[in-house]
Parts: C-alpha cells; sequence; structure tokens
C-alpha cells in the first residue's frame, strides 16, 4: 500500500509522528509511507491553496518532504510532484492537536487537505486528537489516537464506503478526550453545531502604539445535539463523519425553485 500522508500543525509536529506509525503499520513491510508536510504551521487555513504565488518544497529526508504552502498545497505537491502522479491508495492527513468536530470542520486544514485528495478522486481521511482535561494528564496526549488509530483507518478501508463521483466521499474522524482505556468505540454521526461559540477577535496594542488583533476561539467542550460529533467525542467515542466538498442546501433546493423560478 502506498500512504500519502500529510497535516496542518506543520512538518515537526508530534501528531504527524503519530500518523506516520499508523501509516506505516498500514503500509506494512512492502508498503510505503511519503510524508509532504507544511514547512510552518497551517492551523485554521481550511483548503486554501495558494493559487497567487508559489511554493518552495524541500526534500528533509527518504520519502519526507516540507513545504511552504497549506494541506491542500502538500497534496497537490506530493501527488503531482513528489509522486510524479503514481497514485496513492490512501491519503491521511492529521493527526491534529485539538478537535475537528462541529464547526472547527469549516476552518480546519487537516480537513483541507483531505478534502483536496478527495477532489482529486483519491480516498481520504482526516484524524484529530480531541484535547481536555483528561488528555493533559497523560504521558501523551494522542494516546488514543495511537491505541486505536490502526484499527480505525482498517475498519474504514474495509467496511466504509467508497465511491468514485464528482464529489466523492472523504471520512473526518475526531478520537475523544479521554485515556485510552476509556475510549468505547467508535460512532457514525453528523457534524455538529456548537451554539453560543463564534471566533472572535481581541484587540491588542503592541509597544509602537499599534493595534493588532487577534483571532479568538470559544469553548470546546459545549455539547452538541445527540448523534452528532462532539456529542460522540465527549461521551469518550470516536466519531466518524462521511463528508462531501459539495455545499450545495439540497433541502432548500425546492422551496428556492418555487419562490424563483
Amino acid at each position: 500500500m502506498r500512504i500519502l500522508v500529510t497535516n496542518d500543525d506543520g512538518i515537526n509536529a508530534p501528531g504527524l509522528k503519530v500518523l506516520e506509525a499508523i501509516a506505516a503499520e498500514l503500509a506494512g513491510p512492502d508498503g510505503e509511507v511519503w510524508v509532504v508536510a507544511p514547512a510552518f504551521e497551517q492551523s485554521g487555513v481550511a483548503h486554501k491553496i495558494s493559487y497567487t504565488h508559489p511554493m518552495m518544497i524541500a526534500k528533509l529526508g527518504p520519502k519526507r518532504y516540507a513545504a511552504e504552502g497549506s494541506p491542500a498545497d502538500c497534496v497537490l505537491a506530493g501527488y503531482y510532484e513528489v509522486l510524479q502522479g503514481a497514485k496513492p491508495d490512501l491519503v491521511l492527513s492529521g493527526v491534529n492537536r485539538g478537535n475537528n468536530s462541529a464547526e472547527n470542520a469549516l476552518y480546519s486544514g487537516t480537513l483541507g487537505g483531505a478534502m483536496e485528495a478527495a477532489l482529486q478522486g483519491l480516498p481520504a481521511i482526516a484524524l484529530s486528537q480531541y484535547m481536555g482535561p483528561q488528555t493533559e494528564d497523560m504521558s501523551d496526549p494522542f494516546e488514543p489516537a495511537i491505541e486505536h488509530g490502526v484499527g480505525l483507518v482498517r475498519a474504514l478501508l474495509e467496511k466504509g464506503l467508497w465511491d468514485s463521483g464528482d464529489y466523492r466521499l472523504f471520512y473526518n474522524v475526531n478520537f475523544p478526550p479521554v485515556p485510552k482505556d476509556q475510549v468505547k468505540g467508535m460512532k457514525v454521526v453528523s457534524q455538529g453545531y456548537r451554539k453560543d461559540t463564534f471566533f472572535g477577535v481581541e484587540p491588542h496594542i503592541s509597544p509602537s502604539g499599534r493595534k493588532f488583533l487577534w483571532i479568538k476561539g470559544g469553548p470546546q467542550h459545549l455539547p452538541t445535539a445527540p448523534g452528532t460529533d462532539v456529542w460522540a467525542n465527549l461521551d469518550g467515542w470516536i466519531s466518524v463523519t462521511p463528508m462531501r466538498a459539495d455545499l450545495t442546501a439540497y433541502d432548500a433546493l425546492d422551496a428556492l425553485r418555487e419562490r424563483l423560478e
């Protein structure tokens, strides 16, 4: 098996090392694991591509590259430049430090990498580790992903739905913020919505007197509706959410046609 690995936390992120180990076990001794990850952290860039300027790519070691771009850029660089168009059997993005459940999925560079892979016709899974009070006490906060990552991906490869449509399926996986022995299993759920949790800005004045704005997130442990991702994660379950890049609101099409056509 040939696996292409990327992330949005950067080439030196501890979660990437976790994912490399997961990929190596999945690929087996005769397989290949190729890493193309951002040279610097790219959290929050979503599905950004560097369309208006070039990016530098550097080989750091055997099958290991850093690119000065987003996770989506890294997938493009990995597929077309590093692998020279040789199709990976699987693209894995992560393991992100922090959850990409609920509205976080819309901002996530981790998901952006998986989404770009899906748009390129490649099977793709984004993986993230929810952080919380319990993970702070672990020797390794990625413990749930380390323990359950290989089994989760294997289950998706063997039993998941893998189509070949125009907007093909990809998967968003979030490991819960609990010790590995408290993980209850996996649940297939929809994307949730944290009510009253929004991104905002916090102003700061620099020593030179200039105003700068920091983007500020909201609480991450507010529950979402039953059957959704945060609800599952906070209850100790690995959430698995099938996604597509098609943003059409199909539930509104008929009503809008009646009003406008």
